[in-house]
């Protein structure tokens, strides 16, 4: 059995947890742990017939990246620091009965789009009257505020995230910082009613350029984490998050044709 040590992004107790089912669910993989205090955020695999491939591919499945083997492989004789997940020979690799890794729920995207829509309806109804411009604006403000909520719970784990598969994002670090600011102001801007076309407009630019890395992802066949509620939920990547970027550009840019909102 061998031992490989990599410099990676896994740098809080919410990464670990994200990538516990990819490393767990690979049968060569004997036992593996993270020492996220470390400043290379060392990801310690031992087994066998487990090569540098196959861990970066696994660490991305999880939304993280692998930034480097620290030292070739060797004998493996340490236990570890950090978070220890060892496996028993006798502990199979978690499966469902179809003999797949289990997915994740999307029930807390389900129900958040049913609060808002909920919220903006019951707004409507106290307002006496039914304005689709006006109720889509109270929906995409509590869309944007609901988000950003759950990103800014860990703006570092979100960006590491993010990074995996936007196209800003993974080219400029910052844009993964900024974003759930960015987020938070355009739904502080659609619920207080400021300068509507300018806001429509940035939401179209920012939600067409995040669908442009969700769909790269998609036709690629990649296993990402998605990063749309942050590090709060391990959420797969697949088309429930272009059909929110989707949605939102969409919005917008009715609302532009409309002349914003009242």
């Amino acid at each position: 059995m061998t031992e490989q040590r990599y410099k990676t992004n896994l740098n809080c107790g919410s990464c670990v947890a994200a990538v516990t089912p990819h490393l767990d669910g690979d049968g060569r993989i004997r036992r593996w742990s993270v020492d996220t205090k470390s400043p290379d955020k060392v990801l310690t695999v031992e087994g066998e017939g487990v090569g540098p491939e196959s861990v970066e591919r696994l660490v991305a499945a999880a939304g993280f990246r692998v930034l480097g083997q620290i030292d070739p492989p060797r004998d493996a004789g340490g236990n570890g620091t950090g978070h220890v997940h060892p496996r028993p020979a006798e502990e199979p690799a978690p499966t469902t009965a179809a003999g797949t890794e289990p997915r994740a729920s999307y029930y807390p995207i389900f129900l958040l789009f049913g609060f808002l829509v909920l919220g903006a309806g019951l707004l409507e109804a106290g307002a006496g009257s039914f304005e689709w411009p006006r109720a889509m604006a109270r929906f995409m403000g509590g869309f944007f505020l609901a988000f950003s909520f759950f990103k800014l719970l860990d703006v570092r784990a979100f960006a590491d995230a993010y990074a995996g598969y936007d196209v800003v994002a993974g080219r400029w670090r910052g844009y993964g910082y900024a974003y759930p600011f960015l987020e938070l102001l355009l739904g502080a801007a659609y619920l207080s009613g400021f300068q509507p076309t300018i806001t429509n407009a940035v939401t179209l630019v920012v939600m067409s350029v995040g669908a442009v890395g969700v769909v790269q992802t998609l036709l690629a066949r990649r296993k990402v984490r998605c990063a749309c509620l942050g590090a709060v939920f391990n959420l797969p990547m697949s088309y429930v998050t272009l059909a929110e970027d989707a949605l939102m550009a969409v919005m917008a840019a009715v609302m532009l044709v409309g002349g914003g909102h009242s």
